[in-house]
């Protein structure tokens, strides 16, 4: 049963973040379970009680499961704590799901729980429950893990990928493309010196000091699977705007850039952990951007485009020759397994 879908089997490709994800969730997963999705944002916000709820829900499976600047386990506190963050929630409390294979060494397992409590540490969030499953040998590469998270959101903030308004400044926390290249570099052996880390990173305590700044923030997302071209075309399809870039604003490490020529991967589609991009108000840009370079996880932010009425539904990247190029979303499996 596919409801019309062409899609008849899953390929590594309908993992990636990009074209064949969305076209697998809209018109398989959504169709058939009957989900009217008014907004495809990084968590769901429910109303318990007069209290606005953000809920979203993750599953790792990277390979490897260790590379430069961090593993598996921060990698799954981060990002459920960011899907939260970047819908201006505060979050609370995480659920932490393990499922193992038969023969996965327990020191590796210790390794991996203790970079879990630094993460948590780190960000303020608990973790308050979980699960463990164990299946065959050669059933799993080793660990997977599932996570859930919660978070409160504040009277004022109205966050979605669905709010970007002609006018508004785009602001990016970091440099891009650092995660999805040191893992890459890690799983086929590829040396680059200097060593290229991940960037997975709680984001909550950045996102706070901005909505101290300004609750006026309109759009917020961490660019994950998919790179910043994949989340930009998301919001400009969403909002039903136009977005401008500028290439020579856009921040990349020059190990990240040499390593993508190398590889002949496109820096935009590359996967980001630890930064985000931010809509805000052209009135509110230049203190949101102060705040944010005061912050640790903010100190390389940089205001690299605006948003424009049409036309819609377009990224457009202005170059550094003084062309345009239009971006769209990664349309098949650049780098699969990353998160």
């Amino acid at each position: 049963m596919n409801n019309g879908s062409k899609i008849e089997r899953i390929l590594l490709g309908h993992g990636s973040g990009g074209v064949l994800m969305h076209e697998l969730i809209k018109k398989t997963i959504a169709s058939v379970l009957d989900l009217k999705q008014e907004r495809y944002d990084d968590s769901a916000i429910v109303d318990l009680k007069g209290k606005r709820i953000a809920f979203t829900t993750d599953s790792y499976v990277v390979e490897p499961l260790f590379f430069p600047g961090g593993n598996i386990g921060d990698l799954a506190i981060n990002g459920t704590i960011n899907d939260l963050a970047v819908m201006g929630a505060r979050p609370l409390y995480i659920s932490l799901g393990f499922i193992f294979e038969e023969g996965f060494e327990i020191e590796k397992l210790n390794e991996i729980l203790l970079s879990v409590k630094k993460a948590s540490e780190i960000s303020g969030v608990k973790i308050v429950t979980g699960d463990t499953k164990v299946v065959n040998k050669g059933k799993a590469d080793g660990i997977f893990i599932n996570t859930s998270g919660i978070g409160i959101i504040e009277d004022g903030i109205d966050i979605s990928g669905s709010n970007a308004k002609a006018g508004d400044k785009i602001i990016i926390s970091g440099s891009i493309g650092n995660h999805g290249i040191a893992v890459i570099a890690e799983r086929n052996g590829i040396r680059l010196d200097p060593p290229i880390k991940s960037d997975t990173a709680p984001l909550n305590l950045l996102t706070i000091d901005m909505l101290k700044a300004t609750k006026d923030i309109h759009a917020m997302r961490d660019p994950t699977r998919g790179g910043i071209a994949t989340t930009l075309k998301e919001i400009a399809t969403a909002s039903n705007v136009c977005i401008e870039i500028y290439e020579e604003r856009i921040p990349i490490e020059d190990g990240v850039r040499a390593a993508c020529e190398l590889l002949g991967f496109e820096p935009l589609h590359v996967a980001n952990e630890g930064i985000l991009v931010a809509f805000v108000p052209e009135g509110d840009a230049e203190k949101v951007l102060d705040v944010m370079r005061k912050n640790h996880f903010g100190k390389k932010a940089e205001i690299i485009g605006e948003v424009k009425e049409d036309p819609k539904g377009k990224v457009l990247l202005r170059t550094s020759i003084g062309g345009t190029r239009i971006i769209d979303m990664l349309s098949g499996e650049q780098l699969p397994r990353i998160c």
